[in-house]
């Protein structure tokens, strides 16, 4: 798995209004798209593409077009939903795919309950959406789903990383295509598998605590 953490002032900056618990969650959501715009062109730096050319107003021009077909992007429901304005942005011809996983708070380990992919994802270049890898759990099962439809090329994007679930999905990706974004790595998780510092739970703080 390769890994590239951002490293880029005003992604940090970003990161640090996230992080503040006084941060209201309209603000919140508009940082969160502002960010995963800024990580998906690093995230973007491989999608395949093809030659074309274009009539400018002078002159003919050869550039480039995304190749078919076009890249899926996945956003794990419900955190990932926040995330996927950002994304496509930067990708608007890219199709979406859904994928709901929740974690077991007892067990932290993720259960699926809701899917809306292709059956056939072979020749597709995906990327995956998941604001926090913490445990590795949920993105680790993610990326098995979309290589068990015949995905090999995946891009994860995550706002922040704890070593401990990026040392799980190293091992459980081993010998796959596989990239991840990060836009930090933290220090580590607490004892009920929160990322440290982090900046809380993502999907109550992109939505609310709907009781």
């Amino acid at each position: 798995m390769r890994v590239h953490v951002a490293d880029h002032p005003l992604i940090t900056h970003k990161l640090t209004v996230l992080r503040d618990r006084e941060t209201p969650s309209p603000q919140f959501r508009s940082l969160v798209a502002e960010l995963i715009t800024l990580l998906s062109y690093e995230a973007t730096r491989e999608v395949r593409v093809e030659p074309i050319t274009v009539q400018t107003p002078v002159a003919p021009y050869n550039g480039l077009a995304l190749s078919k077909p076009v890249p899926l992007v996945v956003p794990i429901l419900r955190a990932g939903l926040g995330m996927l304005d950002g994304m496509m942005a930067v990708l608007p011809n890219a199709e979406v795919g859904f994928l709901g996983m929740a974690r077991n708070e007892e067990t932290l380990e993720p259960t699926t309950y809701a899917e809306r992919l292709p059956e056939d994802l072979s020749g597709r270049q995906c990327f995956v959406l998941d604001p926090m890898l913490a445990t590795g759990g949920s993105l680790g099962a993610a990326l098995e789903f979309l290589f068990k439809r015949g995905a090999s090329d995946v891009t994860a994007i995550c706002i922040l990383g704890a070593p401990e679930g990026l040392a799980r999905l190293e091992k459980e990706t081993e010998g796959r295509d596989v990239r991840l974004v990060l836009g930090a790595l933290d220090e580590r998780l607490n004892e009920v598998g929160y990322i440290v510092p982090g900046l809380g739970d993502a999907g109550d703080r992109l939505y609310g605590l709907a009781e």
